[in-house]
């Protein structure tokens, strides 16, 4: 039998019903599917191969969505079965959102109460550091001869100095998803909820903030719009914070994409990812407002 119809076989409340497996579109990473249990859905995704490699921790993804679940943000654990590293969870009903759907009027006060309301739950199981995770996966694509865009270690004095400037006043950390895509928002018409805790744990806000909103490509007055919408003001110091995580963002995913592009079996231009990311990073390290983001981050 193939995992998905393993995990199937050993929910005991399923036995003797009558199931349909149904394989979803989507998902960067792993497969994703819908279980219809005489008639009702549910949600299962099987991680993809090697993603332990991506700093996947599949016993940090478990608490935190469970965590998340109790914040009201994210879908109820339903099952947990470790030995697939497979959950069983709540089906959301509404609509998978887009970057389309995310850059209409009045989104960006939405994405971040939703952030808010994730980042006032219970701590999560670990931390979450960008700088870490690039100093990994620089170190993962050097053992493995992972082809990277050009000029990445040349850049590192540069990403040192943004970790420096960020740390002279840091944010208390928060529970944060780290990787809130587009698609890793569900609207169901009262509110927006939050998917997919892989990456998630204890971080500063304005990654959450930064990341997604690099990820929607808001542009300035959006931007703002978040960040008062989230610390219910939008300092300069607290946009230069999210602009150098916007940066960051790019940074780490960027390699992310590099490494997928190797490991992954996923039909996706991985590489073109990377390289798109890497653009956007090395356009913002080389603008003119990259001086005064570092000084402001400060002040």
């Amino acid at each position: 039998m193939s995992v998905i119809e393993e995990v199937v076989a050993k929910v005991e409340d399923w036995k003797g019903r009558d199931i349909s497996i149904q394989q979803l579109s989507g998902g960067l990473t792993n497969t994703n599917y819908r279980i219809l249990v005489d008639g009702k859905p549910f949600f299962v995704r099987v991680p993809g191969a090697s993603t332990e490699l991506l700093a996947i921790d599949r016993t940090n993804e478990y608490h935190n969505t469970q965590a998340a679940a109790n914040a009201g943000v994210a879908p109820q654990v339903l099952n947990y079965f470790p030995q697939y590293n497979v959950m069983v969870l709540e089906f959301l009903q509404g609509t998978t959102m887009s970057k389309d759907s995310l850059n209409q009027p009045g989104m960006p006060t939405r994405m971040a109460q939703a952030i808010k309301k994730l980042h006032q739950g219970e701590r999560f199981y670990s931390d979450f550091n960008m700088f870490r995770l690039t100093e990994y996966y620089l170190s993962l694509c050097r053992e493995r001869e992972i082809k990277i865009p050009e000029g990445y270690p040349e850049r590192v004095p540069t990403v040192k100095e943004i970790e420096k400037a960020m740390s002279v006043k840091p944010l208390a950390t928060v529970p944060c998803n780290n990787d809130l895509l587009a698609e890793n928002y569900i609207d169901d018409g009262k509110q927006l909820w939050l998917i997919d805790y892989e990456y998630s744990g204890n971080n500063d806000p304005t990654f959450e903030l930064g990341n997604t909103c690099q990820e929607m490509q808001f542009n300035d007055d959006q931007i703002k719009e978040v960040c008062a919408a989230y610390f219910g003001e939008a300092t300069p110091a607290l946009i230069a914070r999210m602009k150098l995580n916007m940066i960051m963002s790019d940074v780490g995913w960027g390699l992310w994409a590099a490494i997928q592009a190797n490991i992954s079996s996923i039909e996706f231009d991985f590489w073109g990812w990377a390289l798109e990311r890497w653009g956007r990073a090395v356009e913002k390290m080389d603008s003119k407002e990259f001086p005064a983001w570092l000084k402001d981050v400060t002040a």
